[in-house]
């Protein structure tokens, strides 16, 4: 038995380095931080407050045994792969939470001992529960909570008697709610709209291609001001110093260096104190002589720093100078920019880019033959992570198989390294906490990275706008905030959909398949988990089922097809699976994988190519890697055995023919030509379709 004094955390259970305080076992608040190593883990508590005070002396018995101890083997083997001896801090913050709710429900019904909770109210306790609203695999892990409370209770030095739930004797199926289609998971999150997400990328690098340099520079230089200020002496030399540079700009008119807002300017002591030499104590005693707080509000002014402005935001400079008051605001912007870039551009989960350690993306040797090598990340994943024992490892464990990084990560990453001292979180709070500097633990939160990010884009919009670019703005997305959650699985979305399209100016999304499909080489890797496979396969085998349901219009509209694969495609079209919506359950990623194996009957949709791929392997001119389940979109070639057209794609292919050919006639010589050669070539491609396009139900 515990005694009031004992610790919350039995010592055996705190990792080496885990400097977070622990509580006694008294305390109104029990802290799981001496659990958490994950960097950017929530320091989760458990408030004894929430559980009626009958069953406070039960609730904490069986809770300090939970964090404590650990479940039975066989009480392990009877729940398959999933279940863990012990599991994260988080998972008991939220299973405890289950059974404090329970235990305000039975002392609503003047039950006051967890051993009174027999099993009838166990299933009338879920049944009320179901009533507002959970999916089936919420109600799953709920259930097995309060499985978990009896088992626990088991194992408590002094067990309180609660019934085995009804479900573990006569299976949880009858037990859960109806199955709406809805699923949790990765798949269920909504990708951003390419509306939303090309403008975000492409001030993400421009940030870090093309204003980093200012930014930082702008920072160190305001950093050097502050600490001048701090440290100057008041002399005569330095207030005669301080009237030469106000007193000219009072008499004048002119504005005043000003901090704040444009609501509520105040004087900019700080750099007031760094210009000229002066100490606070003299500028505030000269600001009350001459009434500078009253005269600011009327012309707050600039406070410019006196470093080089190179960057530029299309053809001119983005500033003339960066004042004093942005630099902190601008450091928070690009960090957020680096953020965005990594979430999106590696396929890491969050908490993968959140534990991204300076150095883990070290320069490549060249190869013997001179060939620059890939650039690999080298870091922890968090999901799942067990010892041998079951016991969650909140530290997360090494990747076996690094990540690959294209140029944009790697740029992104040494920006990064710039911000924080060598063999820190890249995002850490400490660092990265620019303007208030409150040194919090490990590294941004995920709440404050998605501010970060609805910061960033009000502050584009505004430059955006400010500077002309009024088409390049980034608009709401229509399915809500741009959440952390959703970059994942919108990398995926957009190489499923958009395989030639070329993303931020130049990085290619069949280059990205490419990569990501190194399954079990350099590239990302695979593991007993799919990772980002799982979900690029999801979106891949949605996008293909877009494509059918599409040809399967076109039929019904009384289009006419052509191509080696005609035949092959509207067979394909007819037996495809259909899809509402692009939110799937989590189970459907095997479903999907099995689904793109067909090799021959799935449909690729490339628009950029303006024709169908009904993708066979050995048809393939685009030179498939073998065991490939999809073709390369960015490398399609003319004259394949596995390409459908459509009267549709010959109208495009026209359109864009008369496109390029205006740009030919507007081009000097030889491009000209060269580009009125590729006009003559789309023409004859939507020339040879007419002539041999047969209505689709014909050809079938």
């Amino acid at each position: 038995m515990p005694g009031p004094d004992s610790p919350v955390v039995l010592p055996q259970w705190i990792s080496p380095g885990n400097t977070h305080a622990n509580a006694r076992y008294r305390d109104p608040v029990w802290p799981l931080a001496p659990l958490i190593d994950n960097p950017s883990g929530l320091l989760v508590r458990i408030h004894w407050k929430n559980c009626p005070a009958p069953m406070l002396g039960q609730m904490k018995l069986v809770t300090w045994t939970m964090i404590n101890g650990q479940l039975r083997p066989t009480y392990l083997r009877e729940r398959g792969h999933r279940a863990r001896a012990r599991g994260s801090a988080y998972d008991m913050r939220e299973t405890c939470a289950e059974w404090m709710r329970l235990a305000r429900w039975l002392h609503e019904r003047r039950i006051t001992s967890i051993g009174d909770c027999t099993d009838d109210l166990l299933r009338a306790y879920v049944s009320e529960r179901w009533d507002g609203g959970v999916t089936r695999e919420t109600a799953r892990k709920i259930c097995s909570r309060l499985t978990d409370l009896w088992a626990f209770d088991q194992l408590s030095a002094r067990p309180s008697g609660i019934a085995r739930p009804p479900w573990e004797t006569e299976g949880v199926d009858d037990y859960l709610p109806a199955d709406d289609g809805s699923g949790l998971g990765e798949n269920s999150t909504e990708p951003l709209d390419p509306r939303v997400l090309g403008p975000l990328l492409v001030w993400a690098i421009r940030f870090v291609d093309d204003l980093a340099d200012d930014i930082l520079g702008a920072w160190a230089e305001r950093r050097r001001l502050v600490d001048l200020a701090a440290a100057n002496e008041a002399s005569p030399e330095s207030h005669e110093a301080l009237a030469k540079f106000v007193l000219p700009r009072i008499r004048s008119g002119e504005p005043l260096p000003a901090v704040g807002t444009s609501d509520q300017p105040r004087l900019a002591r700080t750099y007031l104190a760094a210009v000229t030499g002066a100490s606070f104590g003299q500028v505030s005693r000269f600001a009350q002589r001459h009434r500078l707080a009253a005269l600011v509000t009327e012309r707050p002014g600039p406070c410019p720093l006196q470093v080089p402005v190179h960057g530029r935001i299309g053809e001119k400079p983005w500033r003339s100078r960066i004042d004093f008051t942005e630099a902190g605001e601008l450091m928070r912007h690009l960090s957020t920019a680096a953020a965005v870039i990594c979430l999106y551009l590696t396929g890491m989960r969050p908490q993968e880019v959140q534990g991204l350690r300076s150095g883990c993306c070290p320069d490549p040797a060249s190869s013997p033959d001179g060939t620059p090598g890939r650039h690999l990340i080298r870091s922890r994943h968090y999901k799942n992570v067990t010892d041998d024992d079951g016991h969650h490892i909140s530290a997360g464990a090494e990747r076996e198989v690094p990540w690959v990084a294209i140029a944009p990560v790697v740029r992104a990453i040494r920006v990064l390294e710039r911000m924080v001292p060598p063999g820190e979180l890249l995002f850490s709070s400490a660092h990265q906490d620019v303007v208030f500097q409150r040194g919090h633990h490990g590294a941004l939160r995920n709440e404050s990275l998605n501010r970060r990010i609805k910061a960033f884009v009000a502050w584009v919009n505004r430059e955006a706008i400010s500077q002309g670019l009024t088409d390049q703005t980034i608009p709401e997305d229509p399915h809500g905030a741009i959440g952390l959650a959703r970059f994942r699985r919108s990398l995926a979305w957009h190489i499923a959909r958009r395989p030639g399209g070329l993303v931020a100016l130049a990085i290619q999304y069949g280059h990205m398949r490419t990569v990501l499909d190194a399954r079990t080489s350099s590239g990302y890797g695979s593991r007993s988990r799919g990772g980002i496979h799982s979900v690029l396969d999801v979106e891949t085998a949605l996008a293909a089922a877009d494509t059918a349901a599409k040809l399967r219009d076109l039929a019904a509209a009384g289009e006419r097809l052509s191509g080696p694969a005609a035949r092959r495609a509207l067979t394909s079209a007819a037996t495809a699976p259909r899809f509402e919506g692009r939110i799937v359950p989590v189970t459907f990623a095997k479903k999907a994988a099995a689904y793109l194996a067909r090799d021959g009957a799935v449909l690729y949709d490339n628009p950029d190519s303006m024709l169908i791929c009904v993708f066979k392997r050995d048809n393939a001119l685009c030179e498939p890697d073998p065991g490939a389940t999809a073709p390369r979109q960015y490398d399609c070639q003319p004259g394949c055995g596995n390409a459908v057209r459509t009267d549709t794609h010959a109208r495009l292919l026209r359109e864009r023919a008369d496109e390029i050919e205006e740009l030919a006639a507007a081009s000097p010589g030889p491009l000209g030509r060269r580009l009125a050669a590729n006009a003559d070539r789309l023409r004859e491609t939507a020339d040879a379709h007419d002539a041999t396009a047969q209505l689709l139900k014909a050809a079938a």
